[in-house]
């Protein structure tokens, strides 16, 4: 029932800002958020929106164990990678030029 009642105040939204094109636009967007923010407040209260909160602070606790790389290990990190693909274009080119020159000796 709470996720038609979300869904109601999405469509009220949709169609409300369709069927007053004459009102300023400020007032339709206030109007919009206001009743998207209220079907979002509605879903949140649902089982699954519940169960969507404690994936969110449990997603907060693992971000905060992440172990972020120091800026001498992204920077060796960048080099090694663009070192790596400036030898890989270079060989593909040398490789697809040598292939170019067979086709064409063989094609006369």
């Amino acid at each position: 029932m709470k996720w038609l009642l979300a869904a109601a105040f999405l469509a009220a939204a949709v169609a409300g800002n369709y069927l007053y094109p004459d009102v300023a636009l400020l007032y339709r967007v206030l109007a919009i958020v206001a009743l998207m923010l209220i079907g979002a407040g509605v879903a949140w209260t649902t089982s699954q929106g519940k169960a969507f909160q404690v994936l969110l602070k449990e997603a907060n606790v693992e971000r905060r164990k992440v172990v972020w790389p120091t800026r001498q290990e992204t920077t060796q990190t960048t080099v090694m990678i663009l070192v790596v693909v400036v030898v890989m274009s270079l060989l593909l080119w040398g490789l697809d030029s040598l292939l170019g020159w067979i086709v064409s000796s063989l094609i006369g």
